[in-house]
């Protein structure tokens, strides 16, 4: 009988990798570690994210286009669904790493020392489409469910629905209190949920070989372990969107980009290489 040897693993993906030498099927296969962030990891990645939209701004500038267009598309196709409005504008600030993936695809391959390509970046889900599908499936019912939620509440806050002028002014009044605390308190619970799913794991399916389950709860996980900064990444995030809202969709086209390339780093940031930084430390 062969003696078994301790040191050595005896799962055969891990063996086949180790004894060929492969890198990338090493990396596949080994486990997904966290690398623990400072408070201040946001702002760097805001950073990094205008760097590179600054190396590539044309490709960013059609993403933000894209954004500009979706908000504009969500005003009219809403516009007598008040309610159904404001809870999809709200997922679709958390729906952000699924729409950006070909951001995400150019900070990838500028890190990697290779040219972006914009039709690259166009198909960038392509290699990925049976998990990405899957996902996507999961984030749309979770956002159908917040929308269906915020119905629910409008409908029994108030005789009949309100206008778009007329849900603003509903949660803008201290008379309406108990609305205003019902209607943001369903929000932040699905807004956390989605976000938590969703913060890392499409830039992690498109750059390593995971299914959606592990990116989605290796996304859950950092959230968890690391809460006050990916707290704050999530404020960041919500806030300067607002922002590039308010006049009509238009600041998006240049915030859009950037917020895209800074998840990317965000990930990158989050979640150890092992064929990059096997010691855990952070990138320079």
């Amino acid at each position: 009988m062969t003696p078994i040897n301790p040191s050595t693993d005896n799962t055969p993906a891990e063996s086949s990798a180790t004894l060929t030498g492969d890198p990338a099927a090493a990396r596949e296969n080994a486990p997904i570690r966290l690398r623990p962030l400072p408070m201040g990891a946001p702002v760097r990645w805001l950073a990094r994210g205008l760097a590179d939209f600054r190396r590539h701004p044309s490709i960013g500038l059609f993403y933000g286009l894209c954004f500009v267009a979706m908000g504009w598309g969500l005003l009219k196709v809403y516009e007598n669904a008040p309610a159904y409005m404001l809870a999809l504008s709200a997922g679709f600030l958390l729906m952000g790493p699924f729409l950006c993936m070909g951001l995400y695809d150019v900070s990838m391959k500028l890190e990697r020392g290779e040219r972006p390509d914009f039709g690259d970046s166009l198909v960038a889900w392509e290699s990925h489409l049976g998990q990405m599908a899957i996902f996507g499936f999961v984030l749309l019912v979770l956002e159908m469910l917040w929308g269906r939620a915020a119905m629910v509440v409008f409908a029994v806050s108030f005789d009949g629905m309100p206008d778009m002028k007329g849900s603003l002014l509903a949660l803008l009044n201290p008379d309406n209190i108990g609305f205003i605390v019902t209607y943001l308190g369903v929000g932040a619970i699905f807004a956390g949920l989605i976000f938590a799913v969703s913060v890392i794991s499409i830039p992690m399916m498109l750059d390593r070989q995971v299914d959606a389950i592990t990116a989605g709860l290796t996304s859950m996980r950092l959230v968890l372990t690391q809460p006050g900064v990916m707290i704050f990444w999530g404020a960041l995030l919500t806030a300067l969107t607002l922002l590039a809202m308010l006049p009509g969709f238009l600041g998006l086209i240049v915030l859009g980009p950037i917020l895209g390339h800074a998840s990317w780093h965000a990930y990158r940031d989050a979640v150890i290489d092992e064929t990059r930084d096997p010691d855990g430390n952070a990138r320079g």
